[in-house]
C-alpha cells in the first residue's frame, strides 16, 4: 500500500487499522521550537471518536494519542528550556485500540465473506485476496481518520501562529438544510461546542484534568496508564445531560451532540437522522470547511492548484464530492453573476462576492476559503440487503450484525477541518519559500 501520504513540505504517513493495535501519524517538516503536548492533539481527536451518543458508533475508543518522536525528552543544555518543544525531527503520534473484543470480531468474521453493500471490503478483497484486513474493515474503515485528524491539530497550530483559523460544520444532514448565518457567529459557536464537548468527556477528565499524563512522563509510563485505562474502557461513559444542562447548551445557540451551529436547524436534522435510524437505515450530508486570513497567492499551478489540492480530501472515505465556493451552482450562472467583482475598500482589495470560494486560477485570493463536502450514507444498515460470497462468488444476503454509525456526517466535520490544516500547511510553506526566493531576485531589479 504506497497510497498512505500526503504532502511536499509538511509530509503526512498515516498507518494502522480499525482492529490492528492501533493507528499511527508521522509528520515530517514541523518546524522546530513548537511547544505541543498529548492534550492538544487530543482536544481534536475527541470531537471525532465514537461512543458518545446516538449519532455514532457505540464503539468507546477513547483515542488517546501518544508523542513518540519529534520533541525534547529534556532541557538539552543548561540555560534552555526546550523541554516538550518540537526540534525539526519527523514527529511520531500513536494512538492505540483500546476499545477491542472478542464478540466483535467474531461479528465480523460471521459477516466477511458477504461484503456490505457500499463498502470497500469487497473490492479490498480483490485487491489483497485472503490477506486483506477486513476485521473491522481495516484501514477502509472511518478508525483511520483519527490519523487525520491527529496530523490537522499539529497543523492547526502552526497556521494559528500565522494568523490563519480554520473552522468546520454541519451543513446539512438527512436533507434538512441548516439556515444562513454569518461566519463570525458560526466561528465562535463551534468554538464554544468544542470546548463544552470536552469539558463533558469523560477520558478527557480522566487522563488530562486528573493529570494521569504529565509533562515529562515516558512512553513507557504512558502505557502503563493505558493499559489501566483499557480495563475501564467498558464502564466509561458520558453521564447524560440534564435537561437544566439542554437549556444552558440551547441558551449559546448549542445543540447537544450536532455540531451545526443553527440550533433550530440541528434539532430538525437530529430528528430526521433518528427516524431513519429507527428505520434501519442511514443518511447522509453536507460538511463546510472554512479557512480564514489565507494569503492571497497561495497555491501551486498547475497539478497542485489550491482548489484541486483540497479536492483531495475525497480521499475520506465517506465523501463523495468537493466542492468550493458556489460548487455545482456556477453551472446556472452567468458570468455577470457568477464572477465576484473586485473593488478597493479603506485601501484594501474588497469582492462584491465569494462564488470562487476564495480561489482563482488555483490560487487564494485572500477571501475566506470555503469548501463543501458530500457525505453518503454510512453503508452498514440494520436492513437486508442483496449481497454476494466474496469468496465462493455465489448471491448472497446481508443483514448487518456490527456496530455501526446511523449518520458519519456529526462525526467527518473534525476530519475535514483537520484535512484542510493539512492542506493549506503544506501550501504555505510552499509559498514562504517562493516568496523568499522572489525577495531576492526583487532587490536586483
Amino acid at each position: 500500500m504506497i497510497g498512505c501520504s500526503y504532502g511536499q513540505f509538511f509530509q503526512v504517513t498515516v498507518a494502522g487499522g480499525s482492529y490492528q493495535e492501533g493507528l499511527v501519524t508521522h509528520l515530517q517538516g514541523v518546524p522546530a521550537g513548537i511547544p505541543l503536548q498529548e492534550e492538544e492533539i487530543y482536544f481534536d481527536l475527541l470531537q471525532r471518536k465514537p461512543g458518545q451518543g446516538e449519532l455514532s458508533s457505540p464503539r468507546r475508543e477513547p483515542d488517546i494519542p501518544v508523542i513518540y518522536t519529534g520533541v525534547n525528552a529534556a532541557d538539552t543544555m543548561t540555560g534552555f528550556t526546550n523541554e516538550g518543544y518540537t526540534n525539526g525531527t519527523p514527529l511520531t503520534i500513536l494512538i492505540p485500540n483500546l476499545d477491542r473484543h472478542f464478540e466483535h470480531i467474531e461479528q465480523y468474521r460471521t459477516t466477511n465473506r458477504t461484503p456490505r453493500p457500499g463498502h470497500a471490503s469487497y473490492a479490498s478483497y480483490e485487491k489483497y485476496g485472503q490477506w486483506d484486513d477486513s476485521i473491522g474493515a481495516g484501514i477502509f474503515s472511518g478508525r483511520y481518520t483519527s490519523t487525520i485528524v491527529a496530523a490537522g491539530a499539529v497543523a492547526k497550530k502552526i497556521l494559528a501562529d500565522r494568523g490563519i483559523e480554520i473552522f468546520s460544520f454541519v451543513r446539512e444532514a438527512a436533507g434538512i438544510v441548516m439556515q444562513d448565518m454569518e461566519y463570525d457567529i458560526i466561528r465562535d459557536r463551534i468554538a464554544a461546542f468544542k470546548n463544552i464537548r470536552r469539558d463533558m468527556d469523560p477520558v478527557y477528565n480522566l487522563i488530562f484534568k486528573e493529570q494521569r499524563f504529565r509533562p515529562g512522563m515516558r512512553f513507557v509510563e504512558k502505557i502503563a496508564v493505558l493499559a489501566e485505562i483499557e480495563k475501564m474502557v467498558p464502564d466509561i461513559k458520558r453521564p447524560p445531560l440534564s435537561d437544566k444542562e439542554i437549556a444552558g447548551l440551547a441558551e449559546q445557540g448549542l445543540h447537544p451532540v450536532l455540531n451545526c451551529p443553527h440550533l433550530e436547524s440541528a434539532r430538525a436534522m437530529y430528528d430526521k437522522i433518528i427516524a431513519i435510524r429507527d428505520s434501519g437505515d442511514s443518511s447522509g450530508g453536507v460538511v463546510e470547511v472554512v479557512a480564514r486570513g489565507v494569503p492571497a497567492g497561495i497555491g501551486e499551478p498547475v497539478f497542485n492548484k489550491l482548489d484541486g489540492e483540497l479536492g483531495r480530501m475525497m480521499s475520506i472515505g465517506t465523501v463523495k464530492s468537493v466542492e468550493i465556493g458556489a460548487g455545482l451552482r456556477v453551472k446556472d450562472m452567468t458570468g455577470s453573476q457568477c464572477n465576484d467583482q473586485m473593488f478597493m475598500k479603506n485601501g484594501k482589495v474588497a469582492f462584491s462576492g465569494n462564488n470562487s470560494g476564495g480561489i482563482t486560477g488555483g490560487l487564494a485570493t485572500g477571501q475566506d476559503i470555503v469548501v463543501r463536502l458530500s457525505i453518503k450514507p454510512t453503508p452498514t444498515i440494520a436492513k437486508p440487503q442483496k449481497t454476494i460470497d466474496k469468496v465462493s462468488k455465489t448471491d448472497a444476503n446481508l443483514a448487518a450484525v456490527t456496530r455501526r454509525d446511523p449518520t458519519i456526517v456529526s462525526r467527518v466535520w473534525p476530519v475535514a477541518e483537520a484535512f484542510t490544516a493539512i492542506i493549506l500547511l503544506d501550501q504555505f510553506i510552499i509559498n514562504i519559500a517562493h516568496q523568499e526566493m522572489r525577495k531576492i531576485y526583487d532587490k536586483r531589479s
